[in-house]
C-alpha cells in the first residue's frame, strides 16, 4: 500500500523558508493609529472653535434681540429697531462667517500637513521593507537553492 505524503510538513518547511516580517504589520498598525489620533485632535480642536463661535453668535443675536422686544413709544420706532437689529445681525453674520473660514482653513491646513507627513513617512517604511523584504527573500532562496 502507498503512503500518502505528509503535504502540513512540506508547508510548514515551505512557509520556515520564507519568513513574514510581523514588525513590519506592527508598524505599520501604529503608524496610521497615530496619524489618527492627529486628524482627530485637528477635528475636536475645529469642532470646539467652532461650537464657540456658535455660542458667541447665538448670545449676540439674543441681546439684539433683546432690544427689538423692547415697548416703544412711537410706532415708527419698531421700524427703526427692526432695521437696527437687521442692519446689525448682517454684521455679525458675516464676522462669524469669516471666523468659521478661518477654522476651516487651519484644519485644511493643518490636514494636508499631516498627509504629507504621513506620506513621506510610509514612503520611507515602504521602501525599508521592500528592501528588507528582498534581502530576506534572497537569502531564503540561497540556502534553498544550497539544500
Amino acid at each position: 500500500m502507498a503512503k500518502t505524503q505528509d503535504f502540513t510538513a512540506m508547508m510548514k518547511d515551505f512557509m520556515g523558508a520564507f519568513p513574514v516580517d510581523t514588525k513590519a504589520m506592527e508598524d505599520a498598525f501604529k503608524t496610521t493609529a497615530a496619524l489618527n489620533e492627529k486628524l482627530s485632535a485637528v477635528a475636536l480642536d475645529a469642532a470646539e472653535k467652532s461650537a464657540e463661535i456658535s455660542s458667541k453668535w447665538t448670545k449676540e443675536t439674543l441681546a439684539k434681540l433683546g432690544t427689538v422686544s423692547k415697548v416703544q413709544e412711537d410706532p415708527a420706532d419698531y421700524a427703526k429697531a427692526a432695521t437696527d437689529f437687521a442692519s446689525a445681525s448682517a454684521e455679525v453674520a458675516a464676522e462669524n462667517l469669516a471666523a468659521f473660514a478661518e477654522v476651516a482653513k487651519k484644519v485644511q491646513m493643518d490636514t494636508v500637513e499631516l498627509m504629507m507627513a504621513a506620506g513621506k513617512e510610509a514612503s520611507e517604511e515602504a521602501t525599508a521593507a521592500v528592501k528588507k523584504a528582498t534581502a530576506d527573500v534572497t537569502t531564503a532562496a540561497k540556502k534553498a537553492a544550497a539544500k
